[in-house]
């Protein structure tokens, strides 16, 4: 079973940026995908930003982040990122990093496709 733990949520204003991180233990990290997620109050969980295992090479957005969120691996340091530029207070969520459940895989973008979650972490953007 994976580990997951994510950083660097925060308060910001309109139009800022914030960079997520989330750091992972626990299997070889560079064989599975990873994923955001983000849950605002009263809302379900959706989909944020995906990326393929290392040797896929794909990425993956919502429309409604698509060319100003960012998600990136280091697979030295078993942690994936989100960058989050031109952020919007519709972007205020609590944000989940999310390990792909099958090896290899090169498309996962649902709920369903990933078996492990982090706790979260606040990303609050006031107007």
């Amino acid at each position: 079973q994976v580990q997951l733990v994510e950083s660097g949520g925060g308060l910001v204003q309109a139009g800022g940026s914030l960079r997520l991180s989330c750091a992972a233990s626990g299997r070889t990290f560079s064989d599975y995908g990873m994923g955001w997620f983000r849950q605002a109050p009263g809302k379900e969980r959706e989909f944020v930003a995906a990326i393929s295992w290392s040797g896929g090479s794909k990425t993956y957005y919502a429309d409604s982040v698509k060319g100003r969120f960012t998600i990136s691996r280091d697979d030295v340091k078993n942690t994936v990122y989100l960058q989050m530029n031109s952020l919007k207070p519709e972007d205020t969520a609590v944000y989940y990093c999310a390990a792909d459940r099958q090896r290899f895989a090169l498309v996962a973008t649902t709920n369903a496709d990933f078996g492990s979650w982090g706790r979260g972490t606040q990303v609050t953007v006031s107007s």
